[in-house]
């Protein structure tokens, strides 16, 4: 525990370097890792990558100090949870002035993507408090049956460059505070925001070394022994399908079998019912789509709308586009700013130029500047199109138009992904039952496919992942059921 009161207020430095056993190391491999400002090109920061020597090491330092902070009282683990929340509060600037210039997020996301940190870590504080084991009627005479739940160990997470301090912390401060130790292994984009900078803040609030160590590092040089390892109980990953679906392949298929939570890619259907307030639906179909650019796993990727509301919903989100603001994302007023990277930014411009092809009406749009690129919106989309069948990731809204209710589930559900959806209409029973149709791990009546609250649960089904993140399903995620029996007389063996 820290005294606060007292604590360094200076700004955080080192944040060049790996974070290993409590320890502000340089990195083993012959390669540099460049952490670059998405907007303006600025270079950040010039990071020695990890070899598979320093995540060795990382590991080591884990397993050593993971079992005396298991032990320690639980309140001493949920204090930690709380001063780096109190911390992270107290350095919201600073903080935030990394996410803009490294994730390229703007103001209004940034202090967003701050706030639902800050929300898990103090929900996280709640989880020493709460874990509890059973005690289970035994079929056996003379035999108490008892469930404990206990920490896993060693988790290793692999945290995306979207909101990375958000997607990081979502697993580190739940897997420390039920008694794990953790390595985390962020995103080239984003080794800061992603991982080091967490690394500063737990650091700060009195975390024991090597309970939470970073290893920046090269897919190619460290990415499958990082989830290969002998350690690690758990990979906790967030990212792309195509990268899970081979994470899970080695976690399950090498020597040593492991747990994975797997937050992967979505293609978020709002479907917009023939009685919805158009108003209402397409205010939400914009924040949900052009929040962050678009770069969001949950972000909406396709509108379905019925016939019979479709102009009237398709003019009032052409409207609300075009009046937002594009740009420097340190400007309070940028609702978008820039593409993470420039492999990014083609693949979506790909998207776009198909889109065209093949049909589709742009009604917005417009060239890049640079890596910012401004909102465009299709309409005349046909499901299979590549910019509705698969995540966007950027930008781009394309609408759909459905004949009736029932087109619009079979719309909605005509995807490889379920990750989460959105349903508008004024019937709430009808919302409801439509909603309970859709497959997918979350679902929101009247309101933007965007949403994670720190104690219900995230995930999604079919391509979309396996496991749930947050509150009571994100404690049984980092710890393990034990089943333990006491024989206090005589089993009756049958031999």
């Amino acid at each position: 525990m820290t005294d606060l009161a007292t604590a360094d207020s200076g700004v955080y430095t080192d944040l060049d370097r790996l974070s290993i056993n409590g320890e502000w190391l340089l990195g083993h491999s012959t390669h540099n890792n460049i952490d670059r400002d998405p907007y303006n090109g600025d270079t950040l920061a010039e990071i020695r990558m990890a070899s598979a020597e320093d995540l060795d090491a990382a590991y080591a330092a884990a397993k050593a100090a993971q079992k005396p902070w298991a032990q320690k009282p639980h309140q001493e683990r949920a204090q930690v949870l709380f001063d780096a929340a109190e911390i992270l509060e107290r350095r919201r600037q600073e903080v935030l002035s990394w996410l803009v210039r490294e994730s390229g997020s703007t103001r209004i996301k940034a202090n967003l993507e701050i706030d639902v940190a800050r929300n898990i870590m103090i929900e996280s504080a709640s989880f020493p408090d709460r874990i509890e084991g059973r005690i289970l009627p035994s079929s056996i005479p003379g035999q108490e049956s008892r469930v404990y739940r206990e920490p896993l160990g060693v988790v290793g997470i692999i945290s995306p460059w979207n909101f990375p301090l958000h997607l990081t912390m979502r697993s580190v401060a739940p897997a420390l505070a039920l008694g794990n130790a953790c390595v985390v292994k962020p995103a080239s984009d984003t080794p800061v925001t992603g991982g080091l900078l967490i690394a500063r803040l737990f650091e700060e609030a009195g975390l024991p070394p090597g309970l939470l160590n970073v290893v920046v590092g090269a897919g190619s040089e460290i990415g499958d022994y990082f989830v290969e390892h002998p350690t690690p109980r758990l990979i906790s990953f967030t990212g792309s399908t195509v990268v899970g679906r081979g994470i899970g392949k080695l976690a399950h298929g090498g020597k040593y079998i492991k747990r994975v939570a797997l937050e992967l890619g979505g293609n978020a259907p709002l479907v917009v019912l023939g009685d919805a307030d158009v108003e209402q639906a397409a205010h939400a179909a914009i924040v949900g789509r052009f929040l962050h650019q678009g770069q969001i796993c949950i972000s909406t990727n396709r509108v379905i709308v019925d016939s019979e509301i479709h102009d009237q919903f398709v003019e009032a989100v052409v409207e609300r586009a075009r009046k937002l603001q594009v740009g420097n994302p340190d400007d309070p007023r940028t609702a978008i700013g820039p593409i993470i990277n420039k492999s990014q930014l083609n693949g979506l411009e790909e998207k776009i130029e198909n889109a065209r092809r093949d049909g589709g009406r742009q009604l917005v749009g417009g060239d890049a500047q640079g890596q910012v690129l401004p909102p465009h919106v299709f309409d005349g989309i046909k499901p299979n199109w590549d910019i509705a069948a698969e995540e966007s990731f950027g930008p781009v809204l394309p609408i759909l138009k459905a004949e009736g209710e029932q087109q619009a589930l079979e719309l909605a559900n005509a995807t490889g992904y379920g990750l989460t959806s959105a349903v508008f209409t004024r019937d709430y029973e009808r919302g409801l039952h439509f909603a309970r149709n859709i497959v997918a791990g979350m679902t929101h009546i009247n309101d933007m496919t965007v949403d994670d609250q720190a104690n219900a649960p995230f995930g999604g089904e079919k391509n979309s992942g396996i496991g749930r993140f947050n509150g009571r399903w994100a404690m049984e995620e980092f710890t393990s059921a034990h089943w333990i029996t006491l024989q206090y007389r005589g089993h009756p063996y049958p031999f």
